[in-house]
């Protein structure tokens, strides 16, 4: 069984960083392609970064220089390193890998293909 679990969420106050990590049981990251999600109150969930197989990576336009994705091989552990949170940035960020489908802009729901972590909640003070 696929197993994805997030970590390191918290509060943190405005222009803050943070670090979550998802690590993986019954999966291997390397050699896949691993995401991180979010998904704000009342909002679609989108894209925050991609790890492509190749290693090239991918960030939502609102990243803007601030995040970071990356992989620990020997760990078997996904980051994601955040710079300069704004309280709008306040979401549960959730941990996917092996290509997952975003269903009725809802993160996290499983379908035939990818897995999900279950999510962090990441808030960000004024």
């Amino acid at each position: 069984e696929v197993q994805l679990r997030e970590s390191g969420g918290g509060s943190v106050q405005a222009g803050g960083s943070m670090r979550l990590s998802c690590t993986a049981s019954g999966f291997t990251f390397d050699g896949s392609n691993i995401d991180w999600y979010r998904q704000a109150p009342g909002k679609a969930c989108e894209l925050v970064s991609h790890l492509s197989r190749d290693g090239s990576t991918v960030y939502g336009d609102f990243v803007k220089g601030r995040f970071t994705i990356s992989l620990d091989t020997l760990k078997n552990t996904l980051y994601l390193q955040m710079n300069g949170l704004q309280p709008e940035e306040t979401a549960v960020y959730y941990c996917a890998a092996d290509g997952v489908s975003v269903v009725a802009g809802i993160c996290g729901t499983w379908t035939d293909f990818g897995y999900w972590g279950k999510g962090a909640l990441v808030t960000i003070s004024s």
